[in-house]
């Protein structure tokens, strides 16, 4: 079994790219595994790691469909849906709350 090539930070060669290069030249690893890692070193703690796709193998990303439209918009107003009084909030209701400002910070209540 064979080690990852590892190269340092902003010295990667040609050829390779992280998922996000990847996605912003339409582009997705497509199946393939990892082909080399990138380190960037930090003081006092671990390096942050980026692992890093071949350019050549990599596939164009599949295109959205109608269906994949409609179940995202549908989970994204879902996120909008406060759970205690059942309206749309107007905004993703926050995690940390899980209920709309209105329904978590009730007028009168002792702070």
């Amino acid at each position: 079994m064979a080690a990852l090539p590892v190269y340092r930070w902003r010295l990667a060669p040609d050829g390779y790219a992280t998922r996000r290069q990847l996605r912003a030249r339409g582009l997705r690893p497509g199946g393939q595994d990892v082909a080399a890692q990138l380190e960037r070193p930090r003081r006092r703690r671990p390096p942050l790691v980026a692992y890093l796709y071949r350019i050549d193998q990599a596939k164009p990303v599949r295109p959205m469909t109608p269906a994949r439209w409609a179940a995202l918009a549908k989970a994204n107003a879902a996120r909008r849906v406060c759970p205690e009084c059942r309206t749309d909030a107007g905004y993703v209701i926050p995690p940390s709350l899980g209920m709309c400002v209105p329904c978590a910070y009730p007028e009168g209540s002792p702070s």
